[in-house]
Order: C-alpha cells, then structure tokens, then sequence
C-alpha cells in the first residue's frame, strides 16, 4: 500500500533496480568467492540492518550468493509466513504500536544458523527480540544518510513508515531510530549515495573480515626492533593492553603496527552534517577494534564523554577570526582547556579494559591544564570504578599559572591527588618515567597494595586518538559552512610543546583528511622548531625558561617519537638509537632522508614573549575575541609562515581566563588583585568574546577548601608520596 514502510518483494527488487547500478558477477568469480567467503562466518548468521530502503534484501541476496548461504528476508520469510498475510495488510489491520509488538514476537520464534539474514528497518525497535536473534549472530549496520533514504523512499512514493505519528516526518524517525541501530550492530558500514549494491556488499564482506581477524589488529613500541613481518607474536599487544599499560616496556611509546585506518573521501562526506558526537562514534569504531571495545560500549563512553560536560553543544566549534584564519575553539569543556577533549573520554574507556580484581593509579605529570583534566575526568567515574582507580598528579610548583595551580588543587577529589614539585616539567615526566622503570618499586605496589602503575599523559594512546577526533571535525566544521570544498587544503597551526597535539592532526591527515602542511608554533623554549629547520634535536646548554604559555614550556616532546617513528617506516632500531643518543649525550641528529619529510610535512616557528602579548592585543583591538597565550603564540606564528593560498585553522588550546594576568597584562589593565577569582571577574566586566568560562569559576571558588602538597624535586620523595597516597587509598594485600 502506499504510505507503508513495508515494500512488497517485486517492488522492492524495482527500487533497487532504479536505484543501484550493479552488473551481475561472473559465474567464475562466484566460484572463486564461494571458495574463499564460505567460512567468513560460519555457523553465525550475518545480520543486516538498516532503516527502510538502505538496501538490506538485495545485499542480503548477493552476499547470501557470495558465502554460500541461505538469505533470509524477515518480511518475506518470517513475517508474512508466520502470519499468514502480506505484511501491509497486517499493519492496516492492527496499526503500528500493535504491529510493532506482533513484529517482534514473530521474531522471538525464529532461529537460524549459517545465514544471512535482512531484518525490517524497525526490528531494532523490540529490544527482546533482537537479543533472541544476535546470539550467534554478527549484526551489520548498514548506514545510509537520512536524506538519502528519505530521497529514495520518495522516488518509490512511500511517505510514511511504521511508528510515524501525525505531524512528525519520515527524517524525524529515521533520527530517532539511529539510537537503535547503534544499540544492536557490532560493525558499521558507511554508504553513500553512489554506491552500488555489489560495493556495499563489498565494505560489509571487509569489515567482517575485519572483525573476525582481531589478532591483526596489533600495536608495536616505536623502540621495537623486530622484523618487518607484521604476523601476530607472542609479545603482540592490544588496544586494551596499550591502554592499560600506558608506556612500552622498552621504554617506548605504541602505535598502531599497521598504522591508522584511512576514511573514503565519500565517508568523510557523510559526516559532514553529523554531530561531534556521531563523527567521534564513526572515527573511533574504525581504530578501536571491537573485540577491545563492542560499538554499544564504545558509543555510551562517547555519550558521556561529550554529552552534558562541555558548555558548547558543537563542542569542538570552529570560529572565523579574520582573514583566512579561523579558530578551532577546544576549551569548552569543565576544566577549559583541549585536554578535555580526551580525558572525559579516557577515564571510562580505562575503567572498561582494566581487569576487575585490580587497583590501578594513574601517574601523570603536567605542564599546566592536563592535570585538573585528568582529575576531573576519573572523578566522573561510577562510584565503584572510583573506589579502585585513583589519579596521582605531579606538577611544577613555580612553572604553570596561578589560575592553573588553583585549578589542579580544587580538581583533587576522593579519587585524585596533586603534588607541586620545585622543579619543572621535564623534571616531572622524567621522575613518572623512572618510577614506570623501576620494577622493585612497582612490583612492591603490586604485591603490598594490588596496584598496578599505568600513565594518562599523552603518551598513553588512549590519550592520543581522540584528539583526532576534534582535528577531523574542525575540517568537516569548515565543509558544513561552505568555507571549502572536502578535498581542498587547509593548514593548521597548532601551539605545541609535547607534539601530542599536531601529532593527532598529522594522524587526521593520514585517515583521510586533506590537511596541508602542519604549523608548529613554539614559545621561547623552541627546540621543536629548530628541529624542524635544522633536524638537530639539540637539548646541550638549554635551560627550561618560564613564559606566559606555559603548558608548551617542554624540552622534551614525548610524542615526537611516535611522528619519527612513522616517517621512518617504522624503523623502531633507528628510533631506539635516537633517542639513546639524546638521553645519552643531550643531542640527535636526523637523517638526511628524513629531514626532506619532515620538512614537507611541517613548518615551524616561534613567538616572543612580548609579541605574544602584542597579539593577545591587537586581536581583541581588531575583533574583540581574547585568546589565551598559548593560541596568540600560534596566531603570530601563523601570520609569519602561512602562504595564504589556503585557510588555516589555529588551536585555541584553553580559555584565556586561564592566564588572567598574562592577559591583563596585554590588554593593559593595571592596578588588579592577584586572587585567580578577582582578575576573571575583572575580565569578565568587559564582557569578552568568548564569554566567562562558568565550570573554571565554579572550580575556583572551592579551592581555599582543597589542601595543596609540595615536594622537593627528589624521585624517592615522590615514590615516599606515592605510597603514601595507596595506604589511604587501598588496604595492604592481606588486611581487612
């Protein structure tokens, strides 16, 4: 009938003739996919599901073909037989809330074994039945865009599909059904509005070779020394392992060993108009393995990662300044800076790999915003995940801003401590290395306490990957507003000390996104920039010098070694040997090969105390919009090195409340108390563009009620306050 969301099996196979392309496939090849595919899934049956014209039966048919295997058509097959009647007829005679029930006691009495089966778009609707039918089942989401489904529902002149009520329309349900289709699939095949049904039936023969092959899905340390061949070892390590584990055991950092997945320039198209959310959903079902992490998981971390938390609903929103220069805004989050961005979503994708029946601290050290985001993030974990994972905080007591340090002090919860230590950031992340190295003093925390010791500083790929997320996004943000073209360059100019940062943005790129060139911008502590120039990593009679952005005051940038790493084919021999030389003697020099690729990739420089001031200036002079000092070091840099020939999107790292003084300082505001909540309010009289950050006020405020604790920089000291911390924490091993 018309108006109905079930199509007869003639009017189905017309649509999808008008709709799809496909010649059939030669009667050889048929043989040849026969011989190959028919043990992909074995007595599992393959479900396909999908909103109403996505495809499901015809796909259904020609993979049936492929494997060997029965198709079955739940309309068809199950429905129609089990009631005896066509399917519109039923749902003329009982109307929908009824024919929804009936549908989903149908497919209670069905089993099945070795087939592939094509549900209706509202199965996933009965939440009863579909546990029924995912038992030995691998579930395949077929996902189409809305307006593409919508565009080919009209052409067959279906203009109401089950469960639309009066006044809502056909894209209003298919949104609210995606819901469920993320509940029920184990993989996700992203279609696009010219594929053909063989292509389809191609990406879901791929990801399910995907998915049945976990065991390839391997990380390697950059310090590995093994051989070329990728084959699953002994040693092979998982996502979940490199989230637990944090650092390699040789003292190196993991990556994926067969490198990043890479997106269609077709997939990245359909996230043009998806939320933050949805594109964060896609990009990180592609890297995380669902053996490691199930979709469903995966997707309610993502939900609470970037639901209510961030003041932004965009999230991750991206601004024109001036110019061709736009602003990637990434301080939305509660403690207002980019590190948001991945720790609300690290602390409970840790809290789901972790073995039940251990106590783990997080050991991370700070050079100025990641330690109040990791605070924050694990304090947001399930009261009984907080009562076996706990955060322990080094930072530099003189060596980030007092906004900072407040904030650090008032993010210490019953889960999390800070500890101010009188040196600096290297120093820190040194001190967190060498107890990581020390197996006495670990195994002593695992055998007196059931702790084990893992990091949640960048160097964790847990960390990393999604900030790949918001680089990706940015691009897509400058696609949706018409600014390019997906597949026109853009560059990025990124204020970096760690190089975790542009890191990720260079991980973007090779996933699909077509950035350009990469801007590094450096402060006055600049040995990353001059690495870039000179290929000489130079650290011989350098002194760490504090600045007014102080969250890229390192020397030693971990993740470095990760980039070095992949531009060296994975060379973990050459690696070992660079970074041996720079522990060893302070200094390594890149090959010449190298260089040339570095050099191609990116660009950088570095900005003046005083020109950054200079710049936190004239911005707001010319557009009324403050930005932090890390951001205005990125903004000079930018204006010096890009050629204009395209946009560039700058980092804005963290919210310029962060750095009051440096920012009264700038716009020449005099006469201030020093009290971090006095200078924001004196900021916020001016009613600044962006607005007050209201979670970091709301922070400030219950600091005086937070106990600080400072140490010397001394590394058996800050293993006395590590134990310490575990004896309030956790009772000894043994004791009641």
């Amino acid at each position: 009938m018309a108006g109905a969301s079930f199509l007869s099996r003639n009017s189905r196979n017309k649509m999808y003739k008008f709709l799809f392309s496909s010649p059939a496939p030669h009667s050889k090849l048929l043989k040849l996919w026969h011989s190959t595919l028919s043990s992909l899934v074995g007595d599992k049956n393959l479900i396909l599901m999908g909103p109403p014209g996505s495809g499901k039966t015809s796909v259904g048919r020609i993979l049936g073909q492929r494997l060997g295997c029965h198709s079955i058509d739940v309309d068809d097959d199950v429905l129609e037989k089990d009631w005896s009647q066509s399917v519109s007829s039923k749902l003329q005679e009982v109307g929908d809330e009824q024919f929804l029930e009936e549908e989903g006691r149908a497919l209670l009495k069905f089993t099945a074994s070795g087939s592939v089966i094509s549900l209706t778009g509202s199965n996933p609707l009965h939440a009863s039945s579909m546990e029924h039918i995912k038992k030995n089942s691998i579930v395949v989401y077929l996902d189409v865009s809305s307006l593409d489904i919508v565009e080919r529902l009209e052409r067959m002149k279906v203009d109401r599909i089950v469960g639309q009520k009066s006044g809502a329309s056909i894209g209003d349900i298919l949104q609210k059904r995606k819901h469920f289709y993320k509940k029920w699939h184990d993989l996700r095949v992203l279609c696009q509005a010219g594929d053909t049904l063989e292509t389809v039936a191609d990406k879901v023969i791929d990801a399910v070779k995907k998915y049945q092959n976990a065991d390839t899905d391997t990380f390697t340390s950059t310090r590995s020394e093994g051989s070329e061949d990728h084959a699953v070892k002994p040693d092979s390590k998982f996502f979940s392992d490199v989230v637990i584990e944090g650092l390699a055991g040789d003292g190196g950092l993991y990556v994926p060993t067969s490198g990043l997945p890479k997106l269609t320039a077709g997939e990245w198209k359909r996230l043009v108009k998806s939320s933050y959310v949805d594109r964060a959903q896609v990009i990180l079902e592609r890297c995380i393995h669902p053996a490691d992490i199930p979709p469903v998981i995966l997707g309610e971390i993502i939900e609470k990662a970037y639901s209510e938390n961030f003041a932004c609903g965009k999230i991750a929103p991206v601004r024109h300044l001036s110019g061709n220069q736009f602003i990637l805004e990434l301080f939305h989050g509660p403690t207002a800076s980019f590190k948001d961005l991945a720790l609300q979503f690290m602390p409970h994708l840790f809290a789901y790999c972790i073995p039940k029946v251990c106590n783990y601290l997080i050991l991370v050290a700070t050079s100025g915003d990641t330690g109040s985001a990791v605070l924050d993030g694990f304090s947001r974990l399930s009261d009984l995940d907080r009562k076996r994972v706990a955060v322990f905080c080094l930072y530099p007591e003189n060596g980030i801003s007092q906004v900072q340090k407040s904030q650090i002090i008032a993010c210490q919860g019953d889960n999390g401590l800070a500890l101010g230590v009188k040196s600096d950031f290297d120093f820190c992340q040194t001190a967190i290395k060498e107890i990581f190295s020390n197996p006495h003093y670990t195994g002593f925390l695992t055998a007196e306490y059931g702790t084990s010791l893992t990091t949640a500083n960048s160097i964790n790929w847990a960390r990393l990957l999604p900030q790949v997320v918001y680089h990706a996004s940015a691009y897509l943000d400058l696609v949706e507003q018409g600014v390019v073209c997906f597949g026109d360059p853009v560059d990025v100019c990124i204020p970096t000390g760690n190089f975790g940062n542009i890191l990720a943005a260079y991980y973007a790129k090779q996933m699909g996104i077509p950035f350009r060139k990469f801007i590094c911008a450096s402060n006055q502590n600049h040995v990353l920039t001059d690495f870039i120039k000179t290929g000489q990593y130079d650290l011989r009679g350098r002194d760490l010098l504090p600045s007014y952005s102080p969250a890229i005051d390192i020397l030693k940038s971990s993740n470095l070694e990760r980039y070095l790493h992949f531009i060296s084919n994975q060379d973990g021999s050459l690696v070992k040997k660079l970074y041996s030389q720079l522990q060893k003697d302070g200094h390594f020099q890149l090959p010449d090969h190298l260089l040339r690729c570095l050099q191609n990739d990116m660009v950088g420089a570095w900005c003046s105390e005083t020109d950054c001031l200079s710049a936190i200036r004239s911005v707001h002079s010319a557009t009324g919009y403050i930005v932090d000092t890390h951001t205005a070091v990125a903004k000079v840099v930018a204006d010096r090195v890009q050629d204009r020939t395209c946009p560039v999107i700058i980092s804005c790292t963290a919210h310029y409340s962060k750095f009051a003084p440096a920012i009264l300082e700038a716009l020449r505001i005099e006469d201030v108390k020093q009290s971090p909540l006095s200078q924001l309010h004196v900021l916020n009289s001016f009613r600044p563009l962006p607005p007050a950050h209201k979670s970091l006020l709301t922070r400030l405020k219950k600091e005086d009620s937070c106990k600080s604790h400072v140490c010397e920089a001394d590394s058996n000291l800050i293993m006395e306050h590590v134990e310490n911390y575990l004896q309030k924490l956790f009772l000894r091993a043994g004791t009641h």
